[in-house]
């Protein structure tokens, strides 16, 4: 009996330890094969779209420029198409707004075939028209969601948020999102200055660029006034 009642308290003794000391820095999940594997750059699917009133009166100027915005980001982030959402209900003015944005979309150089003109469940037929495209956007780790106990590193292991800080950031600030998916594909090479390289080294000529003297007061000469 008492051998029983020592071993009960030396359980109850080494399960309270280990609930003061906590999880393992690592956490419980599964650990990654490398510490930077464990949070990396990743793009998710986004929709930019913008709401217009629908008016009477037609597109107004602020519309207008609204939906000059959303084409250039359009062009600039290479999305599939535009798609231009109306009520539905067959409410007259609604469809002729819809059908307005495609024409100025397509007005300013937007193929015909990558804007479409499709209909949307909406409360009331004289609901906003919306336009947008579906777009990439970098997804921003939540840091900080659960810790281990980083005094429990016997294993060596990383902390669960090893790197989720530089991740985040990273994320926050990277200006196109599709640089994570795939390099940018490089730039034609100049083939003018080439030429004139290759010119000059023929003849004989120095092929490098003209470097201007330092004058002894430490300026650059012909220094732009």
């Amino acid at each position: 009996m008492m051998i029983r009642q020592t071993l009960l308290i030396s359980l109850a003794a080494s399960a309270l330890l280990a609930g003061c000391m906590g999880a393992p820095a690592e956490g419980l999940g599964p650990v990654p094969l490398t510490p930077t594997q464990r949070f990396t750059l990743q793009v998710e699917p986004g929709i930019e779209r913008i709401a217009l009133a629908v008016h009477d009166e037609g597109l107004s100027a602020n519309q207008q420029n609204a939906v000059l915005d959303v084409a250039r980001r359009f062009g600039q982030e290479g999305a599939a198409s535009i798609i231009v959402e109306a009520p539905s209900g067959q409410d007259v003015v609604a469809s002729a707004l819809a059908w307005r944005v495609k024409g100025l979309l397509e007005q300013i150089g937007i193929p015909a075939h990558q804007v479409q003109v499709v209909a949307y469940n909406a409360p009331d037929p004289r609901a906003p028209v919306l336009v947008g495209y579906e777009s990439l956007r970098a997804r921003v780790p939540q840091c900080g969601q659960a810790w281990g106990s980083l005094t429990r590193t016997a294993n060596n292991q990383s902390s669960a948020n090893f790197g989720c800080a530089v991740t985040a950031n990273l994320a926050a600030q990277i200006a196109d999102p599709r640089d994570i998916v795939a390099p940018r594909a490089m730039t034609p090479a100049d083939g003018a200055r080439r030429s004139v390289v290759f010119d000059k080294y023929r003849k004989g000529e120095p092929t490098a660029g003209v470097r201007e003297e330092l004058v002894t007061n430490q300026q650059v000469s012909n220094a732009v006034e």
